[in-house]
C-alpha cells in the first residue's frame, strides 16, 4: 500500500512530462501576458518622463525609433545570455553556473576587445560576433583542457569550474593591459562597452547576430530532453542510452555560441544568465523542453526592463545596463549561495 501511495505522489509531480500543475499552467499565462505589458512600458520609459514620445514630430520620432532599436538588442541578448545560463547549469548541474563560469564570456569580451582597439569592428562589422565566437571556443578549449587533466578526459564539475574561473581572470587581466595601453578614443569605447550597453549596432551586424542567436535557440532546444536526463547525472544518462560526452560537448558549443553573440552585441552584461534561469525554473519547473523558451524570452524582457531603470533612474544621465544587472545580480548570487551552503545540487 505505501509502495502505492508513493508510486502515485512521484507520477503526480510529474516534473518532466507535458502534464502541467494548475497553478503552473496559471503561472504559464500570467507570464505571457505580462510580456507585452513589460513591453510596452519599458518603451513609454525614457530621461524625460514617463509616455510616448510624440510620433508626428521628427525628434520624437526618432526616439521611439531609438527605444524600439534598444528592446530589440536587449530581447536579443537577454534571451542569448538565459538560455545559455540554462544550458550551463544543466550541463554542470549546478545552480550558480552561466557562462562567466567557464570563462566563456571573458574569452569573447577578450576577442572583442582586440577587435574594437585593431578598428576591425568600424571596418568590418561582422567581424565582431565571428571574433568573439573564435576567441570563446578557444577559450573553452583552454578551460576543457585544463580540468582534463589527471582526469582520463573526463574532467569533473569541480575542475571545470576552477578552471574556468582562473582562465576568466587571466582574459580579464589581458583587457585590462590593453585597455591600460590604448589611445583614449579607443579606452573609452571598450570600457563602455565592458560596462555593457544596448546601444543599437549596425543593422548588418543584428541581422548576424540574429540568424546565430536563433540557430544557437535552436540547438540548445534540439538538447532539451537530452538535457533532462543529464540533469540527473551522466550514468542516469547512459542507462537511457544518451552518449553523455557528445551532449556535453555540442551543448557547450551552442551555449558558447549564445553568450559570444550577446557578449558582442552588448558588451559584458553579468548576471542575466544566473537570475533568469533561476525565477524560470522555480515558476515553471525543470524541464527543459519548456524551461528554454521561457527562459530566453524572461531573459530578454528582463534585460529590457533594466535598460529602461538605467535611462530613467538618474535622468538625464544615463548609466551602463551591466550596473544595473549587476546590482540586481549581486544580492540574488549571495541568496543563492547560502541556500547552497545548506543543500548542494553539485554531484
Amino acid at each position: 500500500m505505501a509502495s502505492t501511495q508513493q508510486r502515485v505522489a512521484v507520477c503526480a509531480d510529474n516534473r518532466f512530462t507535458k502534464k502541467k500543475p494548475p497553478l503552473q499552467r496559471l503561472r504559464l499565462v500570467l507570464f505571457l501576458l505580462a510580456v507585452p505589458l513589460l513591453l510596452i512600458v519599458s518603451l513609454m520609459l525614457g530621461p524625460s518622463g514617463i509616455g510616448f514620445p510624440d510620433l508626428d514630430s521628427p525628434v520624437g520620432s526618432a526616439i521611439a525609433s531609438l527605444r524600439f532599436s534598444r528592446m530589440l538588442m536587449g530581447m536579443m541578448t537577454g534571451a542569448a545570455l538565459a538560455a545559455s545560463g540554462v544550458v550551463f547549469q544543466a550541463l554542470l548541474r549546478n545552480p550558480l553556473a552561466e557562462p562567466y563560469v567557464l570563462g566563456v564570456s571573458g574569452g569573447a569580451g577578450l576577442g572583442a576587445t582586440v577587435s574594437i582597439l585593431a578598428g576591425a569592428s568600424l571596418a568590418l562589422p561582422l567581424s565582431l560576433p565571428v571574433v568573439a565566437f573564435v576567441s570563446a571556443v578557444l577559450t573553452l578549449l583552454l578551460v576543457y583542457g585544463i580540468a582534463s587533466q589527471g582526469s582520463a578526459g573526463q574532467p569533473s564539475v569541480y575542475s571545470l569550474i576552477l578552471s574556468g574561473v582562473i582562465v576568466s581572470a587571466i582574459c580579464s587581466s589581458i583587457i585590462m593591459f590593453l585597455v591600460s595601453t590604448a589611445s583614449v578614443d579607443g579606452m573609452h569605447n571598450v570600457i563602455w562597452w565592458m560596462l555593457g550597453s544596448l546601444q543599437p549596432a549596425s543593422t548588418a551586424q543584428q541581422q548576424f547576430s540574429a540568424l546565430l542567436i536563433v540557430g544557437g535557440l535552436a540547438g540548445c532546444w534540439v538538447l532539451s530532453s537530452r538535457l533532462n536526463a543529464l540533469v540527473l547525472g551522466r550514468e542516469m544518462a547512459h542507462y537511457q542510452g544518451i552518449n553523455a560526452g557528445v551532449v556535453i560537448i555540442v551543448g557547450l558549443l551552442f551555449s558558447t555560441l549564445l553568450a559570444a553573440t550577446a557578449v558582442s552585441l552588448s558588451g559584458m552584461i553579468g548576471f542575466v544568465g544566473l537570475i533568469v534561469p533561476h525565477v524560470m525554473r522555480a515558476s515553471f519547473g525543470p524541464d527543459h523542453r519548456r524551461l528554454l523558451p521561457l527562459a530566453a524570452l524572461g531573459g530578454g524582457v528582463f534585460l529590457v526592463i533594466c535598460d529602461a531603470v538605467a535611462r530613467t533612474i538618474l535622468a538625464p544621465v544615463e548609466i551602463p545596463v551591466g550596473v544595473v544587472t549587476a546590482l540586481v545580480g549581486g544580492p540574488f548570487f549571495l541568496l543563492i549561495l547560502q541556500r547552497r551552503m545548506k543543500q548542494a545540487w553539485i554531484a
